[in-house]
């Protein structure tokens, strides 16, 4: 088995085992006859030198992974990158721009690292490693969420797969992402509908849309609550005018798609 695989088997298996919804939704699929490919996976991060984008995309560009382009999202204060290996799903790494936020919010994400082990954060079993910072503050989480959605659910969430995202083109009986969202509503999960219920279109080459993240239990320093934890995307890609697949991604559908774990009513 590929390095590579061995990586994306564990992430499956910690995704869908905290997040049931997603292995439902998965399920739909296969129960229908279908072989579900990922087009992507994405995770998120601080922009603090030591578990950074550099950082996280370690592990696969070891593994053979090359970068291919980067985006910037202003009003997320957000920059990521975007790596490829061929066969295998592409990567997307997302951070926060902690230096656009309050000196509260870059105190709390610098103490926050500071409580991450040498040794995890010089290993490759650092995406893995969820909230390894110990048990979260709700009063934390909401003042954090006050200035940014991403921040609070990174505190929370930690290290992990925040999605995985079925390949809409690798699908025989859904042709398009309509069809694939009335699936989902019909099974009763909610479409993230920020910028339409579609982000991109025909013309941009790329088609996106994911479900809401479903509430997961956590347990904070002040009892259990509820808060989104992660979602699924869905994705169709079109070749351009040289008849190649584009494989890039829209920093404006991006954006919205980010809205998937905002707490929401």
């Amino acid at each position: 088995m590929s390095k590579a695989k061995t990586i994306f088997d564990r992430l499956w298996a910690d995704y869908t085992t905290q997040n049931p919804a997603v292995k439902k939704v998965y399920d739909l699929f296969t129960e229908k006859g279908e072989t579900v490919e990922n087009d992507h996976i994405a995770f998120r991060t601080f922009d603090d030198p030591r578990v950074n984008i550099e950082v996280l995309s370690r592990v696969f560009l070891e593994a053979g992974y090359v970068f291919k382009g980067d985006y910037h999202f202003e009003a997320k204060h957000l920059y990521a990158k975007h790596f490829e290996m061929e066969g295998q799903p592409r990567v997307f790494i997302s951070q926060l721009k902690s230096a656009d936020f309050s000196p509260y919010l870059q105190e709390t994400v610098k103490n926050l690292v500071d409580q991450i082990p040498l040794d995890l954060l010089q290993s490759d079993e650092l995406i893995y490693s969820g909230a390894n910072w110990g048990k979260p503050s709700f009063e934390v989480y909401e003042k954090l969420r006050s200035e940014s959605e991403y921040a609070a659910w990174l505190y929370v969430n930690g290290f992990c797969a925040n999605h995985f995202t079925v390949s809409v083109n690798a699908l025989k009986q859904f042709d398009s992402l309509q069809a694939v969202n009335q699936l989902l509503k019909d099974n009763g999960f909610r479409i993230n509908d920020s910028g339409g219920e579609i982000k991109g279109n025909p013309a941009e080459l790329l088609e996106q849309s994911s479900i809401r993240a479903e509430m997961i239990a956590v347990d904070f320093e002040e009892g259990q609550k509820e808060i989104p934890g992660c979602y699924y995307e869905f994705a169709r890609r079109y070749k351009d005018q040289s008849g190649k697949l584009y494989s890039g991604f829209i920093a404006k559908s991006a954006d919205k798609i980010f809205e998937s774990t905002d707490r929401v009513s």
